[in-house]
């Protein structure tokens, strides 16, 4: 039995535009969250999804706090909220991971986007910069051990980068007039036409813009 987020909302609040706000943006987290997990990169954040999602959650845990031990509803919320907590945690995991995986090259395409298109929030990007700077040090200790012949590292040796033309499936949500399919192998290029809700299997870098419009979600 599926359970509305919005029946956990304070019902003395009766502001459907509210109820339709949160509904939403747990919609829009559960397709940030599907989209992290399977694209080969990172993402631009939903950083202000999450923290109203969050927000709202401390309010349906005070709700569902009123209610009667015996009602069985009780059970059935509290396994929904864990659910929309596991999206969460789920999502932000999965962007801290492909920052410790992709640091050095997710750094340096962030240092090319400005404030307003960066892909990393405050926080991430402090991370990723601490992260960095402490294995950058972590690897100057070990190379110091090491013979002279070895202990010298290049930092290009060192970036690791997503590999964009892995295959993902997706769903078309909207209508797109054009798809273009790299053959990597014999550097050919096919144009397609996907229609809405169809549901394909092709390389990621063919689908990334549309990913990151919405166009298309990942499965």
């Amino acid at each position: 039995m599926d359970i509305d987020i919005r029946d956990l909302i304070d019902e003395e609040d009766d502001d459907n535009q509210e109820e339709m706000t949160a509904q939403k943006v747990l919609q829009i987290v559960e397709r940030a969250w599907l989209n992290e997990k399977f694209s080969p990169e990172i993402l631009p954040h939903q950083t202000d999804y999450v923290d109203c999602l969050l927000e709202q959650i401390k309010g349906m845990e005070g709700n569902l706090a009123k209610l009667s031990k015996t009602d069985p509803k009780v059970d059935l919320h509290k396994l929904e909220l864990e659910r929309i907590k596991f999206v969460i945690t789920s999502y932000l995991r999965t962007r801290l991971k492909k920052i410790e995986s992709f640091c050095v090259s997710v750094l340096e395409e962030e240092a090319t986007r400005s404030e307003e298109d960066a892909y990393l929030s405050t926080a991430e990007l402090k991370f990723a910069k601490e992260f960095a700077l402490n294995a950058d040090n972590h690897f100057d200790t070990i190379l110091r051990h090491m013979p002279h012949l070895y202990n010298k590292l290049d930092r290009n040796k060192k970036i690791i980068e997503p590999n964009l033309n892995s295959f993902v499936f997706l769903k078309c949500n909207k209508h797109i007039d054009s798809v273009i399919i790299k053959n990597t192998l014999e550097g050919q290029e096919e144009e397609i036409v996907l229609e809405d809700g169809s549901q394909h299997l092709m390389p990621y870098s063919s689908v990334a813009e549309f990913v990151k419009k919405g166009t298309v979600q990942l499965i």
